[in-house]
């Protein structure tokens, strides 16, 4: 196998790859050679309610472009009979090959209230949001896991926010995040027997689309950021988080991690991956160094 191509022959799903941490870890899983089914609601053909100019056609290109085969297919993930067929099409297009699934659907910034308690929270927009959030990935991982457990191997990613029992502060965004990891235990607990391992992974302080557009910044000058967010100075790409979860998916080893919560923070220590600039970003060294003490420790795993 090619070093520089450890996942040539492989395929993947992004669930979610529309934009943020979905669509780095796309572009590098392509980046390592592999084919990467890329879905979402937001598309050439009209956008989703979140109405970002994001597509998937255009992180299927970037996919390609790095090296790999971008396949673009719209699907709701919150829809059991798209994504049936959205499994039924890789199955057919694969010879039921499925070797990496990525549940990264988020779609939930506009439905988080970092205001008010539970019981001051409009319900319908917080059940909305968990729907979103939790329901979307498991969905999609009844659906696709039969290609694994049916070959008796690979990876399957919940991107999640954080790896902690910290509370994350607001309600409904607090139970989505540590659900996303709960359901990476009890994935690994049930496929381990099937050879396949289900992991958890977080970014740090994540460079998105809408963090750049938040600080009124792009990637090309965003540290101008800084000034106004500190902590933006310990930032990191969407394309840091797609190389830790490139290095898991090419790991023989990986099996050894199953039903864990991983952060890039540590991931890049062990697989050695850095940003494009050759930086390693460290937001739980960051966070050690200036603000566990006002909001307690960042690295006690769940």
């Amino acid at each position: 196998m090619n070093d520089s191509r450890p996942l040539a022959g492989k395929v993947a799903l992004v669930a979610g790859g529309t934009r943020g941490g979905g669509r780095g870890i796309a572009v590098e899983l392509g980046a390592a050679g592999a084919t990467v089914y890329v879905t979402g609601r937001s598309s050439t053909a009209g956008r989703s309610d979140l109405n970002r100019p994001e597509t998937i056609e255009e992180t299927a290109a970037r996919v390609t472009a790095a090296g790999g085969t971008g396949i673009a297919v719209r699907a709701d993930h919150g829809d059991p009979g798209e994504v049936r067929a959205l499994v039924d099409r890789i199955a057919a297009e694969q010879d039921g090959r499925l070797d990496v699934l990525v549940n990264s659907v988020w779609g939930g910034d506009a439905l988080t209230d970092w205001e008010h308690p539970l019981w001051e929270q409009e319900l319908d927009t917080g059940l909305r949001l968990l729907r979103r959030a939790v329901e979307t990935h498991i969905v999609t991982s009844r659906f696709a896991l039969p290609l694994m457990v049916a070959r008796r191997s690979g990876l399957v990613v919940e991107v999640t926010d954080g790896n902690t029992a910290r509370y994350r502060g607001s309600f409904f965004y607090d139970i989505a995040k540590s659900t996303v990891i709960r359901l990476a235990v009890a994935q690994a607990a049930e496929l381990k027997p099937y050879g396949v391992a289900a992991v958890a992974v977080t970014p740090g302080f994540l460079r998105s689309e809408a963090m750049l557009e938040h600080f009124g910044v792009t990637e090309a000058n965003w540290r101008d950021a800084v000034a106004k967010d500190p902590h933006f100075a310990h930032s990191e790409t969407p394309a840091y988080l797609g190389r830790a979860v490139a290095a898991l998916a090419a790991d023989p080893g990986v099996m050894a991690k199953t039903g864990r919560a991983l952060a890039t923070w540590g991931l890049y220590k062990e697989y050695g991956f850095t940003e494009a600039d050759g930086t390693q970003p460290d937001f739980a060294a960051h966070w050690a160094d200036v603000l566990e003490e006002e909001y307690g420790p960042l690295g006690d795993p769940l």
